[in-house]
């Protein structure tokens, strides 16, 4: 199961696994728990790329990210490092 460690987000560690090219069982650790829950089953099972699509660029208040855009991030960092 990766980790990512966020930056600029309430949460400081996203736990999330990629299996047949799909996001699954996605955890946060800190952050707003209930929101984060929510986020994690809506992205359950869709192929990585539509995640990304859907949370890059995603803002908190006037912070530069959010939690869905760190996950991006975290995906993006996968499909470097697996080299797809």
């Amino acid at each position: 199961m990766p980790d990512y460690k966020t930056k600029g987000t309430c949460s400081v560690n996203i736990h999330y696994d990629v299996i047949d090219g799909k996001v699954t069982n996605v955890s946060y650790l800190g952050g707003c728990n209930g929101n984060l829950k929510a986020l994690s089953r809506l992205v359950e099972g869709l192929p990585v790329d539509e995640v990304i699509s859907k949370l890059a660029g995603i803002r908190c208040g006037f912070k530069p990210t959010s939690c869905g855009d760190q996950l991006a991030k975290a995906l993006i960092a996968w499909k470097q490092e697996n080299a797809i």
